[in-house]
This record gives C-alpha cells, sequence and structure tokens, in this order.
C-alpha cells in the first residue's frame, strides 16, 4: 500500500510541476494535436463507492409543489443510466444525499432564516412525537432514486432539531462549539437512529451512511441557513451516543464524519486545534477524542473541497497532503460537498466569474474532480446541490440542474416552473455515468503531461470494461494514440461520450484504435473486452 501511494503521490507532483506544455509526439490527420497515452490496468489505486449530489434545499419545495412531469424529467436527469439512441436520459447518480433538516420550515419567519428555500422541515414535533409526511418533497426524490437503481445513501444533518439546541434556533450562538444542549446528545443520536429505522422498515431504503455533523469548523452564527460549530470532543461525545442508537435499532449503518469545511482541517491543525487535525485526533489510537473502534465508525474520512481549489498547485499540493495522511491509518477519503464557492479562483485556465460561462464553470469542476479522484484519491465525489434557482449572476456555479419558477429566479421556489440541465450536470455524468461503484482506478500515464490535457482511467470489477475520463482545456482537439497494458485480450467495443460547449454527453461509436479529443471538453471513453 505504501509503495502505491508513493508512486501517485510522484505522478502528482510531476504534474502539478509543469506548465502549460502542449508539445505533442506527433500529428493526427484529423486532430491539432497528439498525445501518447499508456493504460497499466495492474496498477491499481482506489476502488470508487459512488458519485452524488445533495438534494438541499429546494428540493422539498420541488418535490411537493411542482407539476409532476417537471419533477419527473429532473429525477430522470439525475439517476437514470439508461442511454437510448446514442443520448443518455441522465448521468446515473450511484450515490444521494439527504438532509436531515432541524425545523426551521415549521418555524417559519421566527427562524431567523429570512429565505424560505434554506429553511428545512424536521420529522420531529415539539413533544416527541413524528411527522412522517415531513420532507415530502424530499421523500420524493429519496424514493425516485432507489427507483432508478441508486446503490447507496447517506443521510447528513447541518444542525440537531431545533428543541435540542441552546438558542431554540437552527443557526447557533455559541461560536465554536454546539448548540445542541448537553442533555440531548443521546435524544439527537436517538432522533437520527429513529429516522434510519423508519426508511429502512417503510421504504426499504438503507441509509449506508449518517452524517451527524457538517462543516463544524464554522460558528454558523448568521442566520443563512441551518448549522452549527463543533469542537472534536464533542463530535466525538455525540459520535459515541450515534453508535450505540445504530445498535440499538439494529442498524448497518455507518457514521461518515466529519465534512470538514475544507481540507486541510483533516490532516493539519488549522485556526485551534480544538476543530481540526481531525485525521489523527479521531483515528489514533493515543488520541483522547479517538473514535477508530467504534462498531458503526467506518475507516473512512469525509470532507470538503472548497477553498483549497483556486488553482492548479493548491489543488494538487494539499490533496497531496491529504492522501498521505490518510494512507497512514488505512483510511478511504469521500469527498462530500463541492461547488464553485468564493471567489479565490485565480487559474490561468479560468477568465473569472463575471467573464465564465457554464461550459467554463463546468470545465473548472473537472479539474477539481481530476484531483481529489487521482491525487487526494477519493472513493466518492459529491457535488452540492443537485437543483437550484441561478441568482445574483451566479450561473451553474452552485447547481447541476438550474430552476425556473414561475415568478421568476426572485419568485417563490414553490411555484411550479421549468428547469433545465447545465453543463456541471453533464461533465459530472461524464465520471457517474460510465465510472460506477466497484470500479478501480488505475494507472494512467500521459506523454508530455500537462495541466491542459489530463486524464484517469478505470476499470470494472469483472475486468472486462474499461473506461478513461479525459479533460481538454486547450482550443486544440487531440488525438490520443493509447496503449493498454496488462489486459489479455482485445476491447470488442468502443464508444466515446464528450460533454462541449456545443455537445451533452454526445455518443459516437469508433472502430478506431486511436480517438480524437474535442477542444474544451471532458471525454470518456468506455472500451468493452
Amino acid at each position: 500500500m505504501k509503495n502505491v501511494v508513493i508512486s501517485f503521490l510522484i505522478c502528482s507532483l510531476s504534474l502539478s510541476s509543469c506548465g502549460d506544455d502542449d508539445d505533442t509526439s506527433g500529428n493526427g490527420g484529423n486532430s491539432d494535436l497528439t498525445k501518447n497515452v499508456t493504460v497499466n490496468t495492474t496498477a491499481m489505486f482506489q476502488t470508487i463507492d459512488g458519485f452524488a449530489a445533495s438534494d438541499c434545499w429546494t428540493v422539498n419545495y420541488i418535490g411537493k409543489y411542482w407539476d409532476v412531469n417537471q419533477k419527473e424529467s429532473m429525477a430522470r436527469l439525475l439517476f437514470s443510466k439508461e442511454i437510448k439512441n446514442g443520448r443518455p436520459e441522465g448521468i446515473g447518480l450511484s450515490m444521494w444525499r439527504f438532509n436531515l433538516g432541524a425545523g426551521t420550515a415549521e418555524q417559519g419567519e421566527n427562524s431567523g432564516i429570512e429565505d424560505k428555500s434554506r429553511r428545512s422541515e424536521c420529522f420531529l414535533n415539539a413533544d416527541g412525537t413524528f411527522d412522517w409526511m415531513r420532507q415530502e418533497g424530499q421523500q420524493y426524490f429519496l424514493d425516485k432514486a432507489r427507483e432508478y437503481g441508486c446503490e447507496s445513501f447517506v443521510m447528513f444533518s447541518n444542525s440537531p432539531p431545533v428543541y435540542y439546541t441552546y438558542n431554540g434556533k437552527g443557526y447557533s450562538a455559541r461560536g465554536s462549539f454546539s448548540n445542541l444542549k448537553e442533555e440531548h446528545y443521546t435524544d439527537f443520536a436517538g432522533y437520527m437512529a429513529e429516522v434510519a429505522a423508519y426508511f429502512k422498515q417503510n421504504k426499504n431504503i438503507l441509509f449506508n451512511y449518517i452524517s451527524p455533523v457538517n462543516e463544524p469548523q464554522y460558528n454558523w452564527n448568521e442566520p443563512s441557513q441551518e448549522g452549527s460549530g463543533w469542537q472534536n470532543s464533542e463530535i466525538k461525545q455525540l459520535v459515541t451516543e450515534l453508535d450505540k442508537a445504530l445498535t440499538g435499532h439494529d442498524l448497518d449503518s455507518k457514521i461518515l464524519i466529519t465534512e470538514a469545511g475544507d481540507w486541510e482541517y483533516l490532516y493539519q491543525v488549522k485556526n485551534g486545534a480544538g476543530r481540526s487535525n481531525q485525521i489523527d485526533d479521531f483515528f489514533s489510537t493515543g488520541s483522547g477524542n479517538y473514535i477508530g473502534n467504534l462498531k458503526h465508525v467506518a475507516p473512512l474520512i469525509g470532507g470538503h473541497s472548497y477553498w483549497t481549489d483556486g488553482n492548479w498547485n493548491t489543488l494538487s499540493q494539499v490533496r497531496i497532503q491529504l492522501a498521505a495522511k490518510a494512507s497512514i491509518y488505512g483510511l478511504k477519503i469521500y469527498q462530500t460537498e463541492w461547488s464553485m464557492l468564493g471567489d479565490h479562483f485565480n487559474d490561468r485556465a479560468y477568465p473569472g466569474h463575471e467573464s465564465s460561462s457554464y461550459h467554463d464553470i463546468a470545465l473548472y469542476m473537472a479539474q477539481v474532480m481530476h484531483h481529489d479522484l487521482t491525487t487526494a484519491n477519493v472513493s466518492s465525489w459529491s457535488y452540492w446541490t443537485s437543483m437550484d434557482v441561478s441568482r445574483w449572476n451566479h450561473k451553474n456555479r452552485f447547481l447541476l440542474i438550474e430552476l425556473n419558477p414561475a415568478g421568476g429566479a426572485y419568485g417563490d421556489i414553490s411555484g411550479s416552473g421549468t428547469h433545465q440541465a447545465t453543463k456541471t450536470l453533464w461533465v459530472l455524468g461524464n465520471y457517474s455515468l460510465f465510472v460506477r461503484p466497484g470500479y478501480q482506478r488505475v494507472d494512467l500515464r500521459i506523454g508530455n503531461p500537462s495541466n491542459s490535457f489530463f486524464g484517469s482511467a478505470w476499470l470494472s470489477p469483472e475486468k472486462d470494461r474499461l473506461t478513461v475520463v479525459y479533460t481538454n482545456l486547450t482550443t486544440k482537439s487531440i488525438e490520443v494514440k493509447l496503449d493498454i497494458e496488462g489486459m489479455s485480450k482485445n476491447y470488442i467495443s468502443k464508444k466515446k461520450y464528450t460533454t462541449s460547449q456545443t455537445k451533452d454527453l454526445k455518443e459516437e461509436i469508433s472502430d478506431e484504435r486511436d480517438c480524437i479529443i474535442d477542444p474544451e471538453s471532458v471525454t470518456t471513453i468506455v472500451y468493452q473486452f
């Protein structure tokens, strides 16, 4: 394992150190440039568990109030794996993130959260009874995910129920400490387990993972959404109670921690030791916050790709350190949330928020995904919101499906309107539709590597299908001359799926061994053996 880690770290370092080098090894007849690519299927890295998106926050309104044809169309875009007449119906998400709300929607304006589309319902009533009709819209899409064959589910909480918090709100006034009252740790843990048990027993939906805290490094004292800060010691206390509650309900769900606000909080002391350096703090047997011995705690750490994504060099260097620290404890890494948050993007390939197109934003996401998958070695990658309204010229920085309510972008989200798939949806689909759970990353080497053309390769569990995903940020078409090592037989078919300015996972079938990658595109090649 150590040799494998060293190998991919060296590969990442060599890529991060190179410039925008478009030197080629030849010139294809129908392309501007040529690249020699070697895939070695015997050099294997992490196994993929799933690609995901979350149902925060508008999904509850869409699923409850919008026209059934609109809802079904959105579900198809997110979950369908069907390809009909060369056109994918959707991106086949294999994992779905369900937000367990804190009850700010029931509070209405008294919640302090001005934007109602950022409030969330709660199954729990103040008297301790349950109302399972709550989160109706979210349940609609949860059911659709299961119907379309989504493989795994994550239930995540941004805040404890408002009945359990110090200030009776879904946002916090406790600074870096938890808003959960001391006497309600057992209650909150029991509530999460009770919800998981309900869905297993009544809807045959197993929440494979329960994520009890979200971005614990932030104080969440602004009433913009549900949230709470957490100390590592408080997370240990809650996880210990949740482990007991899951055992008590005879559930197989695992606990996913910690959804850190950015990767650096996982591997180093940052802004105070009390809620950073979380890999060491939770998985070192010598730590007072050790939880690695609990039955329901998976050897897994989760974090968000925010703030460490401003340029190619930062993407590389941060994720090298993350992978190295996680490998010490044998931990899987899940990237559980990313969108184009912030104004710190200074990569030479990105024109800036004001000038960017929807496709520019999707291409930048492809850079983040590439480094999370090949440098950090993540086993799961999740986008933030599956659907939302584009406001304040945000374009598709925070969404996969753009919503157009009846009253317009600034109108009531409850008013059924229309929707459209964006380039971020289709670029995510270049991975999610073709790199399925159980696929394992294998070594891919590009001659004259650069940060303008990069890729990754994935082998199916049966070793009969190879998926290669390329990103071409140049304005030139590139012919790929591929050499596949380690396979005892030749492939019998090859299909190419391209997302570019003019294509949305467009399928092309060719008998030729070499293939052309379009300019400014993300392209998936599927080889069937």
